[in-house]
């Protein structure tokens, strides 16, 4: 069992930035693929970014890349969001999710843990 715990979600401007934290804890965290997902009303939960379990390798959504940066600490059972020059379409609660699948996987039905969710708020 993880568990995993959200925060650093909040109001900010469009433009603006903001970095969500998510700490784990339970079984080894490092034995897991990281990743955030985001859910806005009325849609399915979608994929924003991953992380492998060393860290050396990263994946984004189109709708992020070069605005968003995953990281992870497997010292400190952490990984992060950095989230920068964020529009109205980035609105949704973001969740943290940990997956034991060998290769990444993007989509949400098939991951094993989550976070209770946090919301980003991005006033226009």
């Amino acid at each position: 069992q993880v568990q995993l715990v959200e925060s650093g979600g909040g109001l900010v401007q469009a433009g603006g930035s903001l970095r969500l934290s998510c700490a784990g804890s339970g079984r080894t965290f490092n034995n897991y693929i990281l990743g955030w997902f985001r859910q806005a009303p009325g849609k399915e939960r979608e994929f924003v970014a991953g992380i492998s379990r060393s860290g050396g390798n990263t994946y984004y959504a189109d709708s992020v890349k070069g605005r968003f940066t995953i990281s992870r600490d497997n010292a400190k059972n952490t990984v992060d969001l950095q989230m920068n020059s964020l529009e109205s379409e980035d609105a949704a609660v973001y969740y943290c999710g940990a997956d034991s699948a060998v290769i990444f996987r993007k989509m949400a039905a098939t991951w094993d843990y989550w976070g209770q969710g946090t919301q980003v708020t991005v006033s226009s």
